[in-house]
């Protein structure tokens, strides 16, 4: 992979756009990216990062919440990456650009725009670009796969940490393991581990669960066979060894006993049947007999109560015979009852219709009833032309009354109309003053907020000018301190490097070796070498006082920036509130806002009152509208009126005629009906009680000859001997029952059976019962026993069953969970074989560790003239497991010893070596995509010039085949030593990018 152009417009610190073209400055193979703290060398290197993965690297995108766009862009900029290069022979060109806030085309306010992205392939041929996709997925998904690398192993890979590399040399194994474990993308070996535990987990919970259920067969088999068994069944756990086998045993001794048990069972039962069977035979002789001797002493007190009842017989025989006689006369007296009863109830309807009719109809017969209402009928018809006209008076009375009252109403309609019309004049110039009042309110608003808004702003800059006033001399006096500590520490610095000089002889004696020349006079004899006196300065002393005097000087200078920006916005806000006093300002634009809000309250009502004034003329309209229509309706009905009482006095001459003496014509009506209905019912009412009165005579004679046909001497004898249905069927029934016992009684007494009983002893049935109980009781038990016995042994078959299944299906189950157990012990270390305690994944990351040490040497010992040997170790830390170790080898103490006890400059380069190696097998690892441009972030101010140079080497050799290497650095030196240089330069309306190549 290598990087062609960025271009970075509105993102991080840069307001701007800029350009950086790094076919330029990798030319010289070496080029430096500096600037001062925070202008932005780490935002470029992160927008490499973001147009390759849509993200910036993990720590300043999550840890620090960093904002992409950046404070400085116009607000019509938007935010862009755009980058070129070369990747698996390709040239593409990839643009992001993230969601933005925009101003509105309409209006105030902001509108998001979703983030686009954009990949171009350059056409060699053709000469021109192409659009590959404009999809984030599908852009992600393409550069993942030609880079071979996700985000995380980019960032660590071509943008080289070395502080985190420098941690990672005296990190733990457990450190060391999150670190490898994230850009080998071991995982997997660890879901391996996780996968591995959780089977055995799930396995013994199945032969735990398997156990269980073979313990609770063994409980119930042992709750079946109860106390049968004298062995007791042992006191067992899920999980312990040998528990199916003792489970087995126990229930063949189980079954075996109860077996034995059925058999004895069966055998007690037979003999029990055997008794009840002659018990039950004794029992039966012994009940005939006595079924016998009761029936035959039962036959011989019934034939005792029948005689007792012969004279209620013969009574009884002589009763049915005189009722079936008295039938003939039957049909004649119920003539003779419903004729008589016939009449009595058309004497009573003569005398209530006679009752209802005046005393001058008392004693007229039928004719002259019915006469009389003819005559009622024919007056009655004479009355219709009458009725008609009494309902049409009753409508013109309602219609009379209707005008009175709509004549009041207008009345009322006028009178408040006219008391409404008489204050128009006066309540239309209040209305009218009111919307004027609201809207001179209105104006008087408009120009107050004109007014308040200036008095608002400089309120607010007088409040910044009072604070930035105590700002400033809070920054003065910072920047003065700042100053003089820098001068101090410059002073200390300038008297411990004349020390040093005045001492160099000794401190350069000090590398002499016999028979070597001297570095600077040639000579092989050193007779006379200088000596260290006391409080000699050497080298590591003068650079910490040179770094204090930059690190303060640094101070200094942002402390001063500091100042002088806090000056400039001071003299803004004095320039924007002037020199009245903030107390005086916010007095002023208080009255200001409360004049302003009196003045919109009293607008606010505007809108109300014109309301108000069109509903009033409304109003107006509809009562003038009112009045003239109650004036139309008032002259209509003074016609209508005069017609309505002519009509009247004809209708009412025309009753006082017909009606009569009654009220009305409907009473009199009313009369006549009632009248000739009364006269009609009692007429007929009279011929109904005459022909009543001839039936009940013609119904006596027929009576007097019936009874005297069938032989009683008086029709009343008839009656009395007559029987109804109930009566009939009560003597009947006794007459039959008395015969069917007489039948039986006489049938009993001659059977020889029954006589014969009659003539033995008294049967002893309840000795027979009681033992035959006892044998039916002792019968029961035995069945019961042996029932019990042969459940017992069905119960122990199935649940033996049950349990050799069970163990059955658990032997290659447990035969699984010790496989799997051995297994995930071995991966997790924890097993007795797995001697190094090392996790499957610290094995696969210690194979990793072991290249990597290996590719980190070869630049190591370069680095460090052949010194300094990385080299994996595999011992226990401690307790701890073993796998992840790392040691350097120290070829001139031939020792090896633990990374953490190099000093800074060795550890500085002892993990610059370990970043490029770790690189190298990420890459492989990746799938060989070469990396043409790597990035390497500080470190270097800790190494001494020797050793610098002795990197520096490394570096440049990194670029053998056409690859190139960018520092990231504050170290001075390298601009000296290094000619391909991009400079970030910061200033207050954002950071710039200088670029001078090497070439």
């Amino acid at each position: 992979m290598r990087l062609h152009r960025l271009d970075i417009t509105a993102f991080g610190p840069f307001g701007g756009a800029q350009t950086v073209d790094f076919d330029d400055l990798s030319a010289a193979g070496l080029f430096l990216l500096h600037g001062p703290t925070g202008a932005g060398k780490t935002s470029v290197l992160d927008a490499v990062c973001y147009a390759l993965y849509g993200a910036v690297p993990g720590a300043r995108q999550s840890g620090q919440g960093m904002t992409l766009r950046s404070d400085h862009a116009a607000p019509s900029t938007r935010t862009e990456i755009r980058l070129e290069l070369t990747v698996a022979g390709r040239r593409l060109e990839i643009t992001r650009q993230p969601p933005w806030a925009r101003p509105k085309k309409r209006g105030a306010g902001t509108t998001t725009d979703k983030a686009q992205s954009r990949l171009r392939e350059h056409d060699a041929a053709a000469g021109s670009w192409k659009d590959l996709s404009r999809s984030h997925q599908e852009i992600g998904e393409e550069i993942t796969q030609l880079l071979g690398m996700s985000r995380e192993q980019f960032c660590q890979v071509v943008l080289l940490p070395q502080g985190d590399f420098a941690r990672f040399l005296r990190a733990d194994a457990e450190a060391r393991g999150k670190l490898l474990g994230r850009l080998f993308d071991t995982h997997r070996f660890a879901e391996v581990e996780k996968r591995l535990a959780e089977r055995r987990r799930a396995v013994e919970a199945e032969v735990r669960a398997g156990d269980a259920t073979l313990l609770a067969d063994a409980h119930r088999m042992q709750q079946a066979v109860g106390d049968v068994v004298e062995v007791p069944l042992p006191e067992l756990a899920p999980g312990d060894p040998g528990l199916a086998e003792t489970v087995l045993t126990w229930a063949a001794v189980a079954r075996s006993t109860a077996r034995e048990r059925l058999t004895l069972a069966h055998c007690a039962r037979t003999a029990a049947e055997s008794a009840q069977a002659a018990a039950d035979r004794v029992l039966d002789d012994v009940r005939e007999v006595a079924r016998l001797q009761r029936r035959f002493t039962e036959a011989r007190e019934r034939a005792a109560r029948l005689e007792e009842r012969s004279d209620a017989h013969r009574e009884a025989q002589t009763r049915i015979e005189r009722g079936r006689k008295a039938e003939a006369v039957a049909p004649a007296l119920d003539l003779r009852d419903a004729a008589e009863a016939e009449l009595r109830r058309a004497a009573t309807d003569e005398a209530r219709a006679r009752t209802a009719l005046p005393e001058t109809f008392a004693g007229a017969g039928a004719p002259g009833l019915a006469a009389a209402a003819r005559k009622a009928a024919e007056e009655l018809g004479g009355l219709e032309s009458a009725r008609r006209a009494e309902r049409r008076l009753g409508e013109l009375t309602e219609e009379r009354a209707s005008l009175d009252r709509q004549e009041r109403a207008d009345d009322d309609v006028l009178q408040d109309a006219e008391s409404w019309l008489a204050t128009w004049e006066a309540t239309r110039a209040d209305l009218q003053a009111g919307i004027e009042s609201a809207q001179e309110a209105a104006t008087r608003a408009e120009q107050l907020a004109v007014r308040r808004d200036p008095a608002q702003a400089r309120l607010a800059a007088a409040r910044r000018r009072d604070r930035l006033s105590q700002d400033t001399d809070e920054a003065r006096a910072r920047a003065l301190a700042a100053r003089e500590h820098a001068t101090d520490a410059r002073v200390h610095w300038l008297d411990l490097k004349e020390q040093r000089l005045q001492g160099i002889a000794a401190e350069l004696a000090a590398g002499l070796v016999d028979g070597e020349p001297c570095a600077v006079c040639g000579a092989l004899d050193h007779p006379a070498p200088a000596r260290k006196i006391t409080g000699h300065v050497d080298r590591e002393t003068e650079e910490r006082a040179l770094t204090a005097y930059q690190r303060a000087d640094e101070t200094a200078t942002v402390d001063e920036r500091r100042l002088g920006s806090v000056r400039e916005e001071l003299a803004a806000a004095t320039a924007e509130a002037g020199d009245a006093p903030t107390a005086h300002l916010a007095q002023e634009a208080a009255e200001l806002e409360r004049q302003h809000a009196e003045a919109r309250a009293a607008a606010s009502g505007l809108h109300t009152a014109r309301q108000r004034l069109a509903q009033a003329e409304l109003e107006h309209e509809r009562r003038l509208a009112d009045q003239q229509q109650a004036a139309l309706r008032a002259a209509a009905r003074v016609s209508h009126r005069d017609t309505i009482d002519r009509e009247r006095a004809s209708l009412e001459e025309e009753l006082a005629k017909a009606r009569g003496a009654a009220d009305s014509v409907a009473a009199r009506a009313a009369q006549l009906e009632r009248r000739a209905a009364l006269l009609t019912d009692a007429a007929d009412a009279v011929r109904m009680a005459e022909d009543a009165a001839q039936r009940l005579k013609d119904a006596d004679a027929r009576l007097a000859d019936a009874a005297f046909r069938a032989g009683f001497d008086t029709p009343g004898a008839a009656a009395a001997a007559l029987l109804d249905d109930a009566a009939h069927r009560d003597l009947q029934r006794r007459l039959d029952a008395w015969q069917s016992e007489e039948a039986a009684v006489r049938a009993v007494l001659a059977e020889a059976d029954t006589a014969a009983a009659a003539r033995q002893p008294a049967a002893d049935l309840a000795a027979a019962e009681e033992t035959a109980e006892l044998a039916a009781r002792r019968l029961r038990d035995a069945a019961s026993a042996q029932d019990a016995a042969a459940r017992r042994c069905a119960e122990l078959d199935g649940l033996s069953t049950r349990a050799v299944t069970s163990v059955r299906r658990l032997a290659p189950l447990r035969e699984e969970h010790d496989r799997v157990a051995r297994m995930a012990g071995l991966a997790a270390g924890t097993s007795a074989d797995n001697e190094r305690k090392m996790r499957l994944e610290s094995y696969v990351l210690a194979a990793r560790l072991e290249q990597v040490a290996a590719a980190a040497t070869v630049r190591l010992r370069r680095m460090s003239s052949g010194r300094y040997t990385l080299v994996h170790s595999d011992d226990r830390a401690g307790r701890g497991r073993s796998g992840l170790g790392l040691h350097v080898v120290d070829a001139w103490t031939g020792r090896e010893r633990d990374t953490a006890t190099l000093s800074g400059g060795e550890t500085f380069f002892a993990s610059l070596a370990l970043a490029l190696g770790l690189a190298d097998v990420v890459t492989d690892e990746a799938g060989g995509v070469r990396l043409d441009t790597l990035f390497i972030d500080e470190g270097f101010g800790s190494l001494d010039d020797q050793t610098l140079d002795e990197v520096l080497d490394v570096l440049d050799s990194l670029r053998e085949r056409d690859r190139s290497v960018g520092i990231v650095s504050h170290v001075a030196d390298l601009r000296r030593r290094i000619t391909a240089q991009l400079e970030i330069v910061k200033g207050r309306t954002g950071s710039v990018v200088r670029q001078r190549g090497g070439l």
